[in-house]
C-alpha cells in the first residue's frame, strides 16, 4: 500500500499487529505512558505487549530534560483504518496536554505508528509507515527490539535486532 487511499482498505483486513513508539520528557514521564497506554486500551485495541522504560537523551532540540521512552505491540482490530487510528492517536495527545511549538521540543506525550505489517504509507506531513527513521533512532531500536527482535522492516529488509546492531558499529 502506497496511498492514504489504500490505507482505509485496512477496514476491511483481518485484524492486524502494529507496533508504537511512546514518549515523554514532561511531568511524571512514567505516569504519562502508563496513561497512555490506558487510553490506548481504552479505544478498543488489545495491547499485546510493552517493552521496558528506557531513559534516553533527546534528538534534535538538545535544551530539553531527556526523555522515557517505550514501545508498545498493539493488535489493530478492522475497526480502524489507519487514518482513523491517527486521528485517535493525535486526540489522546492533546487530551494529554501534548503542545507542538517546538520541533521535537518537551512534550507530555509522544506516540508515533511504527510499523503496521507490510503496510507502507507516504501521505506527508500526516504519515510515513514504517515510521521513516526509526532505523535511526536507538530510543526506538532498542525497546523495539526487545519484544519483538525478529520483526522485519517492511523496506529496508532487516531485522530490528540487525537494525540496532548497525547502530552500535556506527
Amino acid at each position: 500500500m502506497t496511498t492514504k487511499d489504500q490505507a482505509s482498505e485496512s477496514k476491511d483486513q483481518p485484524p492486524s499487529t502494529l507496533y508504537l513508539g511512546l514518549g515523554s520528557n514532561l511531568g511524571d514521564r512514567e505516569a504519562n505512558l502508563r496513561e497512555a497506554i490506558e487510553r490506548i486500551r481504552g479505544l478498543g485495541l488489545e495491547v499485546i505487549r510493552a517493552s521496558s522504560i528506557y531513559e534516553t537523551e533527546p534528538v534534535g532540540y538538545a535544551d530539553q530534560p531527556w526523555f522515557l521512552n517505550q514501545v508498545i505491540e498493539v493488535n489493530l482490530d478492522s475497526q480502524f483504518s489507519v487514518s482513523d487510528l491517527l486521528r485517535a492517536l493525535l486526540e489522546i495527545e492533546r487530551e494529554m496536554g501534548r503542545e507542538r511549538t517546538i520541533a521535537n521540543g518537551p512534550r507530555v506525550i509522544d506516540i508515533d505508528i511504527l510499523i503496521y505489517g507490510e503496510v507502507e504509507i507516504a501521505d506527508p506531513p500526516r504519515l510515513i509507515l514504517p515510521h521513516p527513521r526509526m532505523h535511526e533512532r536507538r530510543f526506538v531500536l532498542e525497546p523495539l527490539s526487545e519484544i519483538a527482535p525478529d520483526l522485519i522492516h517492511p523496506q529496508l529488509k532487516k531485522t530490528c535486532r540487525e537494525l540496532l546492531a548497525a547502530l552500535d558499529n556506527d
